[in-house]
């Protein structure tokens, strides 16, 4: 009889921690889904500006970057910052340097460590 009620309690013990443990994945399963639904809509969102801008890119360039986004994981573009690619974080030598500074604002100039295209910008310090 005694172990009879000793067995009852451990079940009735293993139990609450099962519901416990069952709450617990209930709970991270509606964060996951609420997360992913907040990712969906954000996706969906830069996916719309993404059309936008790139109606107003030479299909040229266009096709250009979506390559080397394909090639660089993710990032064909990178901003050039005091010298620096951002994309691979190298600096470039003075020559790339002098030759960036003497493109024409709309030529296209690319970082010869990482190929990816640079953005000059006015902080790029050129």
């Amino acid at each position: 009889m005694e172990r009879r009620e000793s067995a009852q309690e451990r079940v009735t013990e293993l139990t609450e921690r099962v519901s416990s443990v069952q709450a617990k994945i209930d709970d991270a399963t509606g964060r996951r889904d609420a997360a992913f639904e907040e990712l969906d809509g954000e996706s969906a969102t830069v996916g719309k500006e993404r059309e936008v801008v790139a109606g107003s890119v030479p299909a040229d360039l266009l096709k250009l970057y979506d390559k080397l986004r394909e090639k660089e994981g993710g990032i064909g573009a990178a901003k050039l910052y005091q010298r620096r690619c951002e994309g691979c974080r190298l600096e470039l030598n003075i020559t790339e340097v002098n030759e960036v500074k003497a493109a024409s604002p709309d030529t296209v100039v690319r970082c010869e460590n990482c190929r990816r295209i640079l953005v000059r910008t006015s902080e790029s310090g050129l």
